[in-house]
């Protein structure tokens, strides 16, 4: 039996994790961006589990050296054109308002309500 298809359900993956306690791996990338057995990496667990759930809309909040890790989500997550499905990467702002980044898991998930 294959996954159930939840078109209505989307998830928020959070992937900007500055990744101190992992410092060097985490020296020039984001913590969701660390390497795992060789070709994965952090990010793809909760990816690979809304997936398998049969949530195929999906957003990742991401932060910190966020290059290497948006890199990864283009190229890996390509949904056919016809499943619905898409990785949306919405990426942190600094705005005229606040000029801070994200303040933690509820800030950034309150600053992207509007992309949801």
């Amino acid at each position: 039996m294959g996954p159930v298809s939840l078109p209505h359900v989307r998830a928020i993956v959070l992937g900007g994790g500055r990744g101190v306690r992992l410092y060097p791996l985490t020296k020039l990338r984001a913590k969701p961006a660390v390497p795992l057995c060789g070709r994965y990496r952090l990010i793809d667990i909760p990816l690979s589990n809304c997936i398998h759930s049969g949530i195929n809309q999906i957003a990742v909040l991401t932060q910190f050296n966020s290059h290497s890790l948006n890199r990864h989500i283009v190229n890996t997550y390509k949904f056919d054109d016809f499943s619905g499905g898409h990785v949306t990467i919405l990426a942190a702002e600094q705005t005229n308002e606040t000029g801070d980044w994200f303040q933690g898991t509820a800030d950034a998930v309150r600053k992207h309500l509007s992309h949801l």
